[in-house]
């Protein structure tokens, strides 16, 4: 029997994303899943959209008057859960219709699967042969492993996140994987990968930061933009092949992203930036 599957979509302002994100992620009506949809007190006409939308698997529609950010959303709606398993979508991001299938198999096999997801770049940014050594069976299933994936199109076990709750107050969930990893649990992107496409990259042809000026005008509404300082398009561009490098042959293991391991590779990647230049 497939565990039942709790999932969140969080949206502020950016409309044009949503209308394609939700109706994406709602595609598969074989699909099974609760949704709550929360609004952080967007102010572009997204409420209205969301109030319109119907589908039987959105169990409730929260229209918060203000933005109380990822972690507290997250918290509340996974702790106020009984789902098996919980997951996020963000709105920015192009789900492969009947992704939840896949991923909650892969829970049901792996007892200490943690946050299994899917890749949030193109096809062509995977690296096969630098990230080979990262794919790892797992009976019938393959994990792609890395310490932490991104926040958006994933599913963890419940009681896993219940164990270090809470996540702490404005905690990004990198952290939260770390310190879950660090506890055991298997981290990274199901195999063969399973794509979404995140909007905000610049490669996106759904991308609303198409030049300087429109990145400019919304990169406020974006969390990566925000919690890395990448003040321009160039520094998201390099930000992302530095993510990329990291992801498709950085080490997966844990410990290599905290205590003095961690403060290596920040010595290593300030030393890029004063090379190459540019946000690392």
């Amino acid at each position: 029997m497939v565990p039942d599957i709790h999932l969140i979509m969080l949206t502020y302002n950016r409309l044009e994303y949503t209308r394609k994100s939700l109706p994406r992620l709602l595609s598969d009506p074989s699909e099974e899943f609760s949704l709550t949809i929360w609004d952080n007190g967007s102010t572009d006409g997204t409420q209205d959209f969301l109030r319109n939308v119907n589908d039987r698997r959105i169990v409730d529609k929260i229209f918060s008057p203000t933005n109380k950010g990822q972690a507290y959303v997250t918290d509340k709606i996974w702790h106020g859960t009984s789902a098996e398993l919980v997951g996020k979508v963000d709105n920015d991001c192009l789900v492969t219709p009947g992704w939840t299938r896949i991923l909650a198999q892969a829970h049901q096999d792996i007892e200490f699967l943690g946050a299994v997801g899917c890749w949030h770049f193109f096809p062509d940014d995977f690296d096969y042969e630098r990230a080979k050594h990262k794919i790892q069976p797992f009976g019938k299933h393959k994990i792609f492993r890395h310490a932490w994936i991104d926040g958006s199109a994933f599913l963890v076990k419940r009681r896993a996140y219940e164990a270090f709750r809470p996540c702490r107050e404005n905690e990004y969930l990198t952290k939260f994987w770390i310190r879950l990893s660090l506890a055991g649990y298997i981290h990274g992107f199901y195999y063969p990968l399973i794509f979404q496409e995140h909007m905000d990259d610049p490669r996106s042809k759904h991308t609303l930061l198409k030049d300087e000026a429109s990145y400019q005008k919304d990169k406020e509404f974006s969390h990566t933009i925000k919690k890395h300082g990448l003040e321009t398009l160039d520094d998201r561009r390099r930000w992302r092949e530095m993510v990329l490098e990291n992801v498709n042959s950085g080490p997966w293991q844990a410990e290599y992203y905290v205590g003095w391991r961690a403060k290596l590779r920040r010595i290593k990647n300030k030393v890029k930036k004063t090379l190459l230049g540019g946000v690392y």
